[in-house]
């Protein structure tokens, strides 16, 4: 059997790992052929693909290593005419690829479900983002790692926080789901956390301001890019044509500091994380999330499966068909745990103003 690997979107904590992990598998359990595929869905659109065999000690190594020794891009979109389906199909044949293994979050998922559907492409999905978003799937590796980067950074500012006597912002990313904020920002002693899924009222997240300026004279809040407040719009970053997802959001951090800082003595600063986030080493948590997705994948492989999507559902790993993942997103429910937690310990989740004890 002859098997292809790319990862797709943007880079990950942990994708090393799962190529690692899903090369090794293939090779010592199916005694497989395995190629890398260069940049994602963009290698695999190419009139000359970029691929190189992946052998053993080529895998050995990198299990500790941020980013993805095979490239990646999150532009691509292989579906966007027939001329670019038929290369595909094209390569796909030329190479004689009996699978691809794509690694990548909800857009990867939807565009290995749209090739399966529309030239024949038998696909293995391993689910991996940073912003915990994918449908089905409980926790993905990435997360953890970004995770316990918006926790650290969150730290640090709160210390420049505390000497200034000022309000400091600090945006992350997450897209549409707020994950990422609301754990980062629990585990980072935030104030505030404002999420995509809770509108916020300007006039909470004021009195919660001007409450601390009383009594500790500072006041850190953690915002997901994806947050906005009541009666507005999420905050567009830019636009970019051709891409499956078009649109890119950022900057809100700078609009609520807009917002807030005339009505407050305090200085009011916005940091935004931006790709920090998705830099660096993985976790010892993300290294093994990562390296039991691509064992997983590759059982499925030798076992002739494919249209499945590998995931972690209580807690347990398995798979699910790439149909219920495709173009859905995975938020934060209103009843999630986590939240009544934040609220409960005194964090503003910028509709309610909290309870403060003397």
């Amino acid at each position: 059997m002859k098997v292809g690997i790319l990862t797709g979107g943007g880079d990950c904590p942990g994708l090393n790992a799962v190529i690692r992990s899903v090369t090794k598998s293939l090779i010592n359990h199916g005694q497989c052929e395995v190629l890398g595929i260069a940049d994602g869905f963009e290698g695999l659109m190419a009139p000359e693909p970029a691929i190189k065999a992946l052998t053993w000690d080529q895998v050995s190594g990198i299990l500790h290593e941020g980013g993805t020794i095979l490239g990646t891009s999150n532009s691509a979109n292989p579906l966007k005419d027939e001329a670019t389906l038929a290369q595909v199909k094209r390569n796909v044949q030329a190479l004689g690829l009996d699978v691809v293994v794509a690694i990548g979050g909800d857009g990867t998922m939807s565009l290995a479900h749209g090739l399966a559907q529309r030239v024949g492409l038998a696909c293995v999905g391993v689910p991996k983002t940073i912003d915990n978003d994918i449908a089905t799937c409980e926790r993905s590796f990435g997360f953890d790692t970004a995770v316990a980067t918006v926790t650290e950074s969150l730290r640090r500012i709160e210390s420049t926080a505390m000497s200034h006597h000022r309000v400091m912002i600090v945006e992350t990313m997450g897209r549409h789901a707020g994950w990422l904020a609301l754990e980062g920002g629990v585990a980072g002693a935030a104030d505030v956390i404002l999420l995509p899924e809770i509108d916020f009222e300007l006039d909470t997240v004021l009195a919660v301001c001007r409450e601390r300026e009383q009594r500790q004279r500072y006041t850190l809040i953690c915002i997901g890019e994806g947050a906005k407040e009541s009666g507005a719009s999420q905050t567009v970053r830019e636009l970019v044509g051709g891409s499956p997802d078009p649109v890119r959001l950022g900057g809100v951090g700078h609009v609520l500091r807009a917002r807030l800082q005339p009505h407050l003595r305090s200085e009011v600063r916005t940091t935004v994380l931006g790709h920090l986030q998705r830099g660096g080493d993985p976790t010892p948590f993300d290294r093994v999330l990562a390296t039991r997705f691509g064992h997983h994948a590759a059982q499925l492989v030798i076992a002739g499966q494919s249209g499945c999507m590998v995931t972690l559902q209580h807690g347990r790993i398995g798979h699910v068909p790439m149909a219920t993942v495709a173009n859905q997103q995975r938020t934060v429910p209103v009843d999630d745990p986590l939240l009544s937690t934040a609220r409960d310990i005194g964090i503003c989740l910028g509709d309610v103003v909290p309870r403060v004890v003397a």
